[in-house]
């Protein structure tokens, strides 16, 4: 690789050799053997310095892998960061494809264009039906005291995450049965997905209850022109956000639905989780960094400029796709497709160009609805909200398995002292 970095004053993504090979507990001789071979990246330290520094993340999955094979307690005390497999789950895999919903990959289902709603029954096993009825819509508005929560600068996921919050206090006790948990999941879907909607006001709420589908009803929660292809791109981007195995806002449902708690004590775990600044709330970094360029033509020097200070540029790079993230790269071909010239796409392409040319690093799902969002004219926070919304549905299918499995989950820590 032709990479040009300097190395992190935190050392959070690049190691220098003698770190990654202590890291890995392999001579040097080794550590070069592995970066030949593909299995760990390597880059230039920086201008006029020919050592070079290796990608942190690949160190220790090549370690947790080692770990693996020297027993049962090494193992456990990896298995938490990026390492072995901790839970068996019917519900999903990743591979260099991207994520696989039961068997099929969602880069497929997207663009044979299936309906969200369709993959939302595929997860949970259950009905997802494309409209609400007449009584769940009267259910369905978030509640009242809400509206005054918001302040004039709320964006579509604090709706989100405060609705969860209050439909957990008014529903303090779990579903009795799995069954009636599932029967509870679309509206619990589309409640919260109208709940984006309320820092618009009451309107765009009721819009969204009443529209048919999960898509169109979003895009009125943002504020969106519902076109047929707006709708369109907001199917597929909700689709490969549907799910993405035991990622941090996952797990963290899965040890709520593991404690009894009902489905909207669940979300509201997993929203919360999603929030973090390395998880969900990567977009508002991107949105960030497109507002920071300002213009297309400035995109490759803000690049080169954060690299040669060590920074990292925000979502690129997944640990899990080395050859890219199958899902930025479709949701990057509609947002061309959709808005070529829009500014935040145009912005978003040249650093793309720039980050493939300097650091060999892609895009990930972050930037994908970014762009989408850019494109379609959506208003500030709605990739977060995009994002939100299509997990949701996996956050429901993983809230059900884990409720089927019947067993707490309650690892142990290991104490190393003060």
């Amino acid at each position: 690789m032709n990479q040009r970095l300097r190395i992190d004053n935190q050392g959070r993504e690049w190691v220098s050799a003698a770190e990654a090979a202590r890291l890995l507990g392999v001579k040097r001789t080794t550590l070069y053997a592995y970066a030949s071979r593909g299995l760990v990246r390597s880059a230039a330290a920086g201008r006029g310095d020919r050592s070079r520094v290796y990608h942190r993340s690949d160190l220790e999955r090549l370690r947790s892998r080692s770990l693996a094979r020297s027993g049962h307690g090494a193992v456990a005390a990896s298995a938490l960061r990026w390492g072995e497999p901790v839970l068996e789950t019917r519900i999903g895999s990743i591979g260099p494809q991207g994520p696989t919903y039961r068997g099929r990959p969602a880069v497929e289902l997207a663009r044979e264009g299936a309906a969200f709603e369709d993959v939302c029954s595929l997860l949970w096993s259950a009905p997802c039906p494309k409209s609400l009825g007449h009584d769940d819509r009267k259910l369905g508005a978030p509640p009242a005291p809400l509206r005054s929560l918001l302040g004039s600068d709320a964006e579509p996921f604090d709706g989100m995450i405060e609705t969860s919050a209050a439909l957990t206090a008014s529903e303090l006790r779990t579903e009795p049965t799995v069954d009636m948990a599932k029967q509870r999941a679309p509206l619990l879907l589309r409640r919260l997905v109208a709940a984006a909607g309320l820092p618009l006001g009451t309107d765009a709420v009721t819009s969204s209850l009443e529209a048919d589908g999960v898509a169109r009803a979003l895009v009125l929660a943002l504020g969106g022109r519902t076109t047929p292809r707006a709708v369109a791109a907001v199917n597929e981007a909700l689709i490969l956000s549907a799910d993405h195995e035991l990622n941090a806002s996952t797990f963290a449902c899965r040890v709520t639905a593991s404690a009894g708690a009902n489905l909207s004590a669940c979300t509201l775990s997993a929203l919360a989780t999603l929030s973090g600044t390395l998880h969900g709330g990567v977009t508002a970094r991107v949105e960030a960094m497109v507002e920071a360029i300002a213009r297309p033509e400035r995109a490759a020097a803000y690049v080169g400029a954060r690299l040669d200070r060590g920074e990292s540029i925000p979502a690129f790079g997944h640990p899990l796709y080395p050859d890219g993230d199958p899902r930025a790269e479709r949701l990057l071909e509609i947002s061309e497709r959709l808005g070529p010239k829009t500014k935040g796409v145009r912005i978003l392409s040249a650093v793309v160009s720039a980050m493939d040319l300097v650091a060999r690093e892609k895009p990930t799902l972050d930037v994908g609805l970014t762009a989408v969002s850019s494109a379609l004219g959506l208003r500030a926070g709605a990739p977060l909200a995009i994002f939100a919304a299509g997990r949701i549905a996996g956050w429901i299918a993983h809230a059900l398995e884990q409720r089927s499995a019947g067993f707490l989950l309650r690892p142990r820590a290991r104490y190393v002292g003060e």
